[in-house]
């Protein structure tokens, strides 16, 4: 018999009681009893949160055998996917393997259908049978297992005119070109911290698009190679080499890079710690700075703003912006170039 679940998957909650999934301790993800407002899925792949997958790997010294184990291990405790390093999570495609009596008819799945989920791993209850594979050097992990989405929880159909992995490369980073989107305007000045990356690459484009012809946009990198993509792909005006952890460092060359001023916006998608000082350093007072990376520290952000004298908006990073999907696939259908580069490097 099927029970009614809460909305948002609080009764799964087992540690502490009270708390919302995502912040709790440990969740209950058992699939012997069914509720009428949950979606059953077997999971085809994880993609680790960048930021958890960097963590994973130098904790394991890059041993998949090592990563695997771990992962088993923290969902065994926790019940799902959430990296008690990093907090962070990331996300899974699978196929939709059971609908709640309340849900049928009332969404748009049905059983069968291949879905990526758009809500975090840290807040999805997670049981696997097996871990089948590890890719290393995308933060994937195929495995055996069952997932849950909540009533309130969100997902997106695979499209069909792109391969399952693909789509699953740029989903998992969805919400940072969105939100990029909203947030840029025609004639801003954009500096975008790890902007080689996946997160990056898209959250350049979309800036490109939106600050138009007067704008600029400015990648932040480590590597040579990183720029030339950059450079090659049109989607930045200048790209500097430095670390996102040397905020003095990132200051002087991003100035230098947009003609001795500050920055109307900067976003930063890189995946250590350590970086948000560069990121606020550059931006004007009254600009904007957009805190995508999950190994953001809100305590290093807010008092090292304060101690610079920086009156900047700080956007805490959200995985979900309304279209977040659609306009992140729209990416790679607008983009051959970037396309390209995402089949040939994150799949």
């Amino acid at each position: 018999m099927e029970l009614k679940g809460n909305k948002y998957g609080t009764h799964r909650v087992l540690e502490p009681v009270g708390v919302m999934p995502q912040t709790a301790q440990r969740i209950n993800n058992s699939f012997n009893q069914l509720y009428s407002n949950e979606i059953v899925c077997d999971v085809i792949s994880l993609n680790i949160d960048s930021a958890s997958f960097t963590q994973l790997k130098k904790e394991a010294n890059m041993d998949e055998g090592k990563i695997a184990a771990k992962i088993m291990e923290i969902v065994s405790q926790r019940g799902k996917m959430q990296n008690p390093v990093t907090g962070s999570g990331g996300m899974f495609i699978g196929r939709v393997a059971h609908i709640g009596s309340d849900l049928v008819g009332k969404i748009d799945l049905e059983v069968g259908d291949k879905i990526a989920s758009l809500v975090s791993l840290s807040l999805t209850p997670l049981c696997i049978k097996s871990i089948d594979k590890i890719h290393i050097n995308i933060d994937r992990v195929d495995v055996t297992a069952k997932a849950v989405i909540f009533e309130s929880g969100i997902y997106a159909k695979l499209p069909s005119d792109m391969t399952e992995q693909l789509a699953l490369a740029a989903l998992d980073v969805a919400g940072a070109p969105a939100q990029t989107r909203n947030l840029v305007k025609e004639g801003d000045s954009v500096l975008v911290l790890g902007a080689g990356g996946k997160s990056g690459i898209l959250v350049c484009y979309e800036a490109k698009k939106k600050a138009g012809k007067n704008g600029r946009v400015v990648g932040v990198v480590r590597k040579q190679a990183y720029a030339d993509t950059l450079m090659e792909l049109g989607v930045v005006d200048s790209c500097i080499l430095a670390s996102a952890d040397q905020p003095v460092e990132v200051l002087e060359k991003s100035l230098e890079a947009n003609n001795g001023c500050e920055y109307d916006v900067a976003v930063n998608c890189v995946n250590v710690q350590g970086t948000e000082m560069a990121s606020i350093l550059p931006v004007r007072d009254g600009g904007i700075v957009y805190f995508f990376s999950m190994a953001t520290s809100f305590t290093r952000a807010a008092l090292g703003a304060e101690g610079v004298g920086k009156d900047v908006n700080m956007i805490i990073g959200n995985g979900y912006t309304k279209n977040h999907a659609e306009i992140t696939l729209n990416v790679l259908r607008e983009s051959p170039g970037i396309r390209k580069l995402f089949q040939e490097k994150y799949i």
